[in-house]
């Protein structure tokens, strides 16, 4: 019997080895965007709401200024913002400082339509971010259809992201 458990272990580790580890499903698939209010890194005052954001498809990325694997992304994020000026790039700044977060977005340039802060990551917690960055596109009714997480990368964004928000504009 323990031979068959240990047997059984291994199977298990192996398949689990073969797995794609951004290929994490989230249980927010087909969902609406977690409640919540929060400023956005230019301004302390005021607050963005989901609600705000409804009536357009749009890519919530995750990202801090502290992240080594965004250095890698920001300029994929660049050249989406240039490239689809129709695309609609919210930032989602998370557990960062506001101060860092503004020099990060001054030196490297910023792809966003606004960044929201989080600096404490609690709305990070309700969107289930483990790590950053991670890309959420999200439908003009506020419902998550996709999440990536790691780098973007033009692979990723010509191939799967820009023909989803093109099948979902097409929906709305």
């Amino acid at each position: 019997m323990p031979l068959l458990i240990f047997i059984g272990l291994v199977a298990l580790l192996g398949w689990g080895l073969t797995q794609d580890p951004e290929k994490v499903p989230s249980p927010l698939i087909g969902k609406p965007v977690p409640q919540f209010s929060l400023p956005t890194v230019s301004s302390p005052t005021g607050a963005v709401t989901p609600e705000r954001l409804e009536g357009q498809v749009y890519l919530l990325n995750v990202w801090a200024s502290w992240c080594v694997a965004c250095r890698q992304e920001h300029p994929v994020l660049m050249e989406a913002s240039r490239n689809h000026p129709n695309l609609a790039i919210i930032g989602f700044d998370y557990k960062d400082k506001r101060a860092d977060a503004r020099r990060w977005l001054r030196e490297r340039g910023d792809p966003y339509d606004l960044s929201l802060f989080d600096p404490a990551g609690e709305v990070g917690i309700d969107l289930g971010v483990y790590g950053v960055p991670e890309t959420f596109v999200v439908d003009s009714k506020g419902i998550i259809r996709h999440k990536h997480i790691g780098p973007l990368t033009r692979k990723e964004l010509r191939n799967t992201i820009m023909p989803l928000v093109r099948e979902l504009r097409a929906e709305s």
